[in-house]
């Protein structure tokens, strides 16, 4: 294990990758300031352009877009009460308030010195966890792959979704668009309705460009504002000197946060949101002074932050050795593997260990370039990409995605299936359906399908043999909790209010 990873820190440190590093955290943070695009949207706009590139330079671009975005997502919560990013709603509870007492400058760095923090301490755990995982995950055989799937898309429609309903219906959606294509165990043709461009089924790329890249292009155009915030908005305050922090309340809320954020960070489809919350929820109640919270306490800032990124790394742990994303962004990841000619799973630690831990240590020192690039350096800078008016973001955006998906394989015919994938991503949105079940669906999807069949296959048809294996018994239970967990709280609240 640590001779690959420390080989890999070599290549790291070539000048290529740190200038791709610091590249990804830039724009990141850039996407992240701008209410409207998140790392989401950075990774799916990128990952065309990246075709050509040397796999670990791609990644690194990549891993500083990811933890760039999370933390980006907070300055505009801080200081429009406006999250850049779904994880960031956390931080506005208390960054807002402190920007309102004339602190702003203070919250933007303790956000940034605590998504370090969260970020660094979640690139060492998926250093750690994801070996051993490896090995543990060759004892998975089709039917505990099949369930392991099935465990994922339920997790990720029941929780990343406000409706239940709707989380599962957009998964089982993605499903159906995963089944089009060559039958990769007969070769017979589905629901290509006689299209030779379908045969090869839906591209990951061109969905995830579609359904997140272009969906905010969309909803821009809708609103059409032509101003962006004013300099008084997005005033920093006064100077901030670190040596007046809490820094003794605010490390005690990361001891709290961090391990909370990377624990939820591995479970499929949680997220850094339900990891800032909890967190946030528990500090509140422990705290000596618990009214506080929520009045400008600058620790909610640091728990919020520090969970939020720590929930970074720690998603790509299952995604890496299992396949399975822990995240929407995990997924987005997981594509920028594919198109490099990398398939997730135990034999990628085999085959490509020096990018695959390359990209650990990506993940490590783009989250502790936070700290000078996001929050002593350039704060100031970041803080007005908030007036770019979105009006001129969304040609830019229409058209970088437009040539990226032409230079995909040098076919109009993607270009057109990605603007059909923002219009249905679009919809989505005006519908309050979640997107990323959806994309999830189509990574699992496939994926579940092959294994259900070869399981089968090799049970000649007896349907005993997915459920024969304790590891499959225990997936397929923690895919009943998971379905019945929602309706047993829908039921608990029902009675409490007929009380």
């Amino acid at each position: 294990m640590f001779e690959p990873l420390w080989n890999s820190l070599w290549a790291v440190f070539q000048l290529d990758v740190i200038f791709a590093m610091a590249l990804g955290l830039i724009g990141g943070i850039i996407f992240g300031a701008i209410p409207g695009l998140t790392a989401s949207i950075g990774i799916s706009l990128l990952i065309p352009l990246t075709f050509g590139m040397n796999p670990l330079v791609a990644l690194a671009i990549m891993a500083g877009i990811h933890n760039g975005g999370s933390y980006g997502g907070a300055i505009p919560a801080i200081l429009l009460r406006i999250p850049g990013a779904p994880g960031a709603i956390v931080t506005t509870f208390d960054g807002y308030p402190m920007a309102q007492q004339g602190f702003a400058a203070r919250a933007v760095r303790i956000a940034a010195v605590s998504s370090a923090a969260g970020g660094m301490v979640s690139a060492l755990s998926l250093m750690l966890l994801a070996p051993p995982l490896v090995a543990i995950s060759l004892a998975f055989g089709s039917a505990e792959i099949f369930w392991l799937s099935v465990f994922g898309l339920a997790s990720i429609g029941v929780f990343l979704a406000d409706d239940m309903v709707k989380g599962l219906l957009a998964a089982c959606f993605g499903v159906m668009v995963s089944l089009i294509g060559v039958d990769s165990v007969t070769g017979f043709e589905r629901f290509t309705f006689g299209s030779l461009e379908l045969a090869d089924g839906i591209p990951l790329l061109i969905m995830l460009v579609g359904m997140y890249a272009l969906t905010p292009a969309w909803q821009m155009a809708e609103r059409a504002i032509q101003k962006g915030a004013t300099s008084e908005e997005f005033s920093l305050g006064h100077k901030d000197d670190f040596r007046d922090w809490p820094w003794n309340p605010i490390a005690k809320g990361w001891a709290r946060s961090i391990p909370l954020g990377i624990l939820v960070g591995i479970l499929p489809g949680v997220g850094g949101l339900a990891a800032g919350l909890i967190a946030y929820n528990e500090a509140k109640r422990s705290a000596d002074d618990p009214d506080s919270f929520g009045k400008g306490n600058p620790v909610g800032v640091a728990i919020a932050e520090s969970a939020n990124n720590a929930d970074n790394a720690a998603a790509m742990v299952p995604a890496l050795t299992l396949g399975i994303p822990g995240s929407g962004v995990a997924a987005l990841m997981m594509g920028g593997l594919l198109v490099h000619g990398l398939q997730p799973g135990p034999d990628l630690f085999q085959e490509a260990s020096d990018v695959v831990f390359g990209y650990m240590w990506a993940m490590l020192i783009t989250s502790a370039l936070i700290i000078p690039l996001g929050g002593v350096i350039a704060t100031r800078v970041f803080a007005n990409i908030l007036r770019v008016p979105q009006v001129m973001l969304m040609p830019l955006i229409i058209a970088v995605c437009s040539v990226g998906m032409f230079s995909f394989q040098n076919d109009l015919f993607d270009v057109v299936l990605m603007l059909c994938f923002g219009l249905v991503g679009y919809s989505f949105e005006r519908l309050k359906f979640p997107v990323a079940p959806m994309i999830l669906g189509l990574v699992l999807g496939e994926k579940a399908e092959f294994n259900l069949r070869t399981a089968l296959k090799i049970g000649r048809g007896d349907y005993t043999i997915l459920v024969t294996n304790p590891i499959s018994i225990v997936l397929a239970s923690l895919t009943v909790l998971v379905l019945v967990y929602p309706i047993w709280q829908h039921y608990k609240r029902k009675r409490d209010e007929s009380r």
